[in-house]
């Protein structure tokens, strides 16, 4: 497994920029590569990306989710791959993310891309580009406040 560790400010509130990253549908408007995540629940996600020139597809299960603190995945399909994300408080306008992936190359291709660090530059670039998303709109395209807890079967309220 390998792992990229990035972070970023962005200029809004920490309710703000946590309220924008539940909104897991709106991915493919800042991350490269993602061409659809479906919610297929409150805990569930369905990917669809390209990569290294493969369609792939896979889904994935939030098993943490703090209000204003704290993401956690993993993939319960194809390519493995885990992470948190964690949102700080700066100030009353600025907050930092910081994201932390776990994940497992497939095939020549993947191997020889994460050797030259084209997955780390891309997940950078993701953030960059969550920051403009964001800081553009200057609020958030909708919001979902519940309570994953981690270990339990917990849905999260219907409000995304």
């Amino acid at each position: 497994m390998s792992v990229i560790e990035k972070s970023i400010e962005v200029n809004v509130p920490t309710n703000i920029a946590y309220n924008q990253w539940t909104q897991f549908e709106d991915f493919p408007q800042f991350m490269e590569g993602v061409t659809e995540v479906t919610q297929l629940d409150d805990t569930h996600l369905h990917w669809c990306a390209n990569v290294a020139g493969k369609r792939k597809e896979w889904d994935a299960e939030i098993t943490e989710q703090i209000p204003d603190k704290r993401i956690a995945w993993h993939s319960l399909s194809g390519a493995r791959n885990a992470g948190v994300v964690t949102f700080h408080y700066i100030d009353d306008a600025k907050t930092r993310i910081m994201l932390q992936m776990d994940y497992a190359t497939e095939g020549v291709v993947e191997t020889t891309g994460d050797a030259l660090g084209i997955l780390t530059h891309r997940v950078e670039g993701d953030l960059k580009r969550f920051k403009g998303f964001l800081e553009s709109r200057g609020r958030e395209t909708g919001a979902w406040r519940g309570k994953v807890e981690q270990g339990s079967q917990n849905s999260r309220n219907s409000n995304h």
